[in-house]
């Protein structure tokens, strides 16, 4: 690589593992007493796209995926991308109101899910909003809210579990795969090229609706390669990944940085600190992803000092900001000095800037690091766009390879993101020192992050204005030690309502995924307001500290 850069498709990556690398370990799922070499990764993958092909499943299609970190998940992805296929990832918190948006909005004609998580059973929302599925024959879905669904794919638990009938079943998928040559399949991977959209992930972005992401194979791959440089990765790591892979994070971060170094997988299919701990120690991990919060839950956990935590080295801690204590304890007690924290969002991949290991604690604390390689990246004046000098606040924006392709079928927000000058005008506030590290201040729109989780207001208030005693609702975020931020609704009922908040919030949790559920509803009887008519949510953030006992809490 002469430029540094990847230039090959997922599925050819893949097949090149399996054979510079066949008998590394390349995933390990210690939950379910699996271990893939490469190049039985590679085979399970290159049967998987056979599978899909013989679903009727052909280049350019979407497939949605809707499922926990399953085994089942990292094949999906690479049998798409043998095949041409798009993946598109839902969050594994969606109810019925979001997952029939993304659905819709992605033209999805195949659906693959787990049984749930927490709580949620996937199929009996599934049977909700398609109350078709129990009279169809599989593959021949015909649902009046999602037309153009057709294939539904059930991944369950425990192997050999029944079906309900319209469903495929896993191993069902793959039976057919073998009716498909093996022949079919080379000629479909060679007619695709690595700068095609391989996968849509949606983002709750800083305006409106949730958004489908369109990402290149050369996105995720390059930019997981220049992650896992940071790290200073080898076939010898072995990672640990309690993130959700249907985030960037679990996709990119970890899943791309490892195959991009021949690192071993471990993921850990939902997040629980004991899981991690006993993951981590099993399997000698060498390192470990995830947000602030999962750090704190495993080194407060009452049985920390009883896990051997010592073979772990490396990882990254991102999604919201990390506290300089939280840090010293993941370097000192869980013996990850070359612990690193990435910045960036969706639309680019997701990384722009990195610390690297030798970085001082200090700097991988304060700041979000240095540009990764081969991307540009400048601070400007929000209201000129202006480029500012050093250590200057403004608006934080990138250009380079790791651009999304831009979102589906939303022209108008690309243009709005990605300007003339191929700058992607991030919506963050931040400055960039002198010696190009970057650090993020403040956000210009209204977006909450909670617990790594982007949230939109605008979603959620659109679901509570559906309550039909509801007459107005404004959602802002409130300070949260535990989080970082909190969900906050105002909410002014109609008159004569009787509505209470147990209520109302029994009705937003059964539509709406539990992170986005209002911790707090204030009823009020009117917004603070501008003379224009502008309702002033900085007020009303400032009100619900007040109100809540937050007022000077940190965030």
């Amino acid at each position: 690589m002469a430029d540094d850069f990847i230039r090959s498709t997922l599925g050819d990556w893949m097949d090149k593992l399996a054979r510079d690398y066949p008998d590394q370990d390349g995933l390990v799922c210690p939950e379910r007493g699996l271990r893939l070499s490469y190049r039985e990764l590679n085979e399970v993958c290159r049967r998987a796209a056979r599978g899909f092909m013989a679903l009727g499943i052909g280049k350019g299609d979407h497939v949605a995926i809707w499922a926990s970190n399953y085994p089942e998940w990292v094949y999906t992805l690479h049998a798409c991308a043998k095949i041409g296929a798009i993946l598109v990832t839902v969050n594994t918190n969606y109810r019925v109101f979001e997952l029939e948006y993304l659905m819709r909005q992605s033209d999805s004609a195949t659906l693959l899910f787990c049984d749930g998580i927490k709580g949620s059973d996937y199929l009996e929302i599934l049977n909700e909003l398609l109350p078709e599925l129990r009279e169809a024959q599989p593959g021949q879905l015909n649902a009046a809210r999602l037309p153009l669904l057709k294939n539904v794919v059930h991944l369950p638990r425990t192997a050999g579990a029944p079906p309900q009938e319209g469903l495929f079943t896993w191993e069902g998928v793959m039976a057919q795969g073998d009716t498909v040559p093996e022949s079919a399949l080379d000629a479909r991977q060679a007619s695709l090229h690595w700068d095609e959209v391989i996968n849509m992930q949606y983002t709750s972005g800083t305006t409106g609706f949730p958004k489908g992401v369109m990402l290149t194979h050369f996105n995720i791959l390059n930019n997981g390669y220049f992650i896992g440089e940071c790290m200073k990765l080898t076939p010898r790591d072995r990672m640990c990944i309690p993130v959700p892979f249907f985030h960037c994070f679990g996709l990119v971060l970890a899943q791309m940085a490892c195959i991009t170094h021949a690192s071993a997988m471990v993921p850990v299919e939902v997040y629980s600190p004991v899981k991690v701990m006993s993951a981590i120690q099993a399997e000698r991990c060498t390192g470990v992803y995830g947000v602030p919060t999962m750090f704190i839950f495993m080194l407060e956990h009452p049985d920390f000092e009883s896990y051997d935590l010592t073979s772990l080295r490396t990882g990254i801690m991102a999604g919201s900001p990390c506290p300089m204590e939280v840090m010293r304890q993941v370097i000192d007690r869980m013996h990850m000095g070359d612990i690193t924290i990435t910045y960036g969002q969706t639309e680019c991949s997701p990384g722009m800037t990195m610390s690297r290991v030798d970085d001082p604690l200090e700097l991988r604390v304060s700041t979000v690091g240095r540009l990764l390689p081969h991307a540009e990246g400048k601070i400007v004046d929000p209201e000129t766009g202006e480029t500012l000098p050093p250590n200057t606040p403004g608006e934080i924006c990138t250009r380079g390879y790791h651009l999304m392709k831009g979102y589906y079928n939303m022209p108008e927000a690309t243009a709005a993101a990605i300007d003339g000058d191929g700058w992607l005008h991030t919506g963050d506030l931040g400055v960039c020192d002198e010696n190009g590290y970057y650090a993020v201040t403040g956000r210009i729109r209204d977006m909450i992050i909670r617990g790594g989780e982007n949230i939109y207001p605008r979603e959620i208030e659109e679901l509570i204005y559906t309550h039909p005693d509801v007459k107005d609702v404004q959602v802002v975020a409130v300070p949260s030690q535990k989080f970082g931020e909190e969900v906050c609704a105002f909410v002014i009922l109609r008159d004569g309502a009787q509505i209470g908040e147990a209520e109302l919030r029994d009705y937003i949790a059964h539509r709406m995924s539990r992170h986005k559920v209002p911790a707090y509803l204030l009823m009020t009887d009117a917004f603070p307001m501008t003379a224009s008519g502008k309702i002033q949510k900085f007020k009303l953030r400032e009100e619900a500290a007040e109100r809540l006992g937050l007022a000077g809490e940190p965030a």
